[in-house]
């Protein structure tokens, strides 16, 4: 397949980019400062920002690409800054029909009871509330985007470890292990992200991962 890829110097997007490249897939890496992006086979890079739509979508239309990632990941200090890039980065898929959009997302919006999200259970530091809030947007806004979107929600744990390939998918409950942690490592999330992309099953809904 022929991946772009967003985010691809990331923490999760360089795992995603190795995973990719390692199962055989043709990716563009597209960062801000694409000459950090891991030397690889079959990658090549571009420097895209998201500010501009048209740009984007010449990008992703010249890679003639089977799907887009975006490994995207906001500023600490200004998360909703996530918001109108991911939009951008829609309207450019819209631009020139590109079949699908799979979102790396967050877990704040996954139910841990029923009615009750793990945003609203009183588990989460206050500090890490603006993300979350801004991926439940981001989670939101792709329902009705009017493309083929796919947003994979990590454990609530996400972090570099093992890859074991054994874990666990839902779609929108939180995946926990018996003494009630909820984790996943890059490595094995990026298994299943690429599993995702090679044998679709999930087209316009959210899924998750865990131990």
């Amino acid at each position: 397949m022929k991946i772009v890829l967003y985010g691809a110097t990331g923490k999760s997007g360089k795992v995603i980019l190795k995973e990719l490249v390692d199962r055989g897939h043709t990716v563009l890496a597209i960062a801000r400062n694409p000459e950090n992006v891991d030397k690889l086979n079959n990658v090549t890079t571009a420097q895209d920002d998201l500010t501009d739509v048209a740009k984007t979508a010449q990008l992703i239309a010249g890679a003639n690409a089977d799907a887009v990632v975006s490994a995207l990941g906001p500023p600490q200090d200004n998360t909703d800054a996530l918001l109108p890039i991911a939009a951008n980065l829609v309207a450019a898929i819209k631009q020139n029909g590109a079949p699908r959009l799979l979102i790396v997302g967050g877990a704040g919006g996954l139910f841990v009871a029923p009615g009750v999200t793990l945003r609203d259970s009183g588990y989460l530091p206050a500090e890490w509330l603006p993300i979350v809030d801004t991926h439940i947007a981001l989670y939101n806004s792709l329902k009705t985007s009017g493309i083929d979107w796919t947003y994979f929600a990590p454990a609530g744990f996400f972090e570099p470890g093992e890859r074991t390939g054994k874990f666990r998918l839902d779609t929108d409950n939180l995946v926990a292990d018996a003494t009630g942690t909820s984790r996943i490592s890059f490595q094995d999330y990026a298994i299943a992200l690429v599993d995702e992309l090679e044998t679709p099953k999930h087209h316009g809904e959210r899924f998750t991962i865990g131990y």
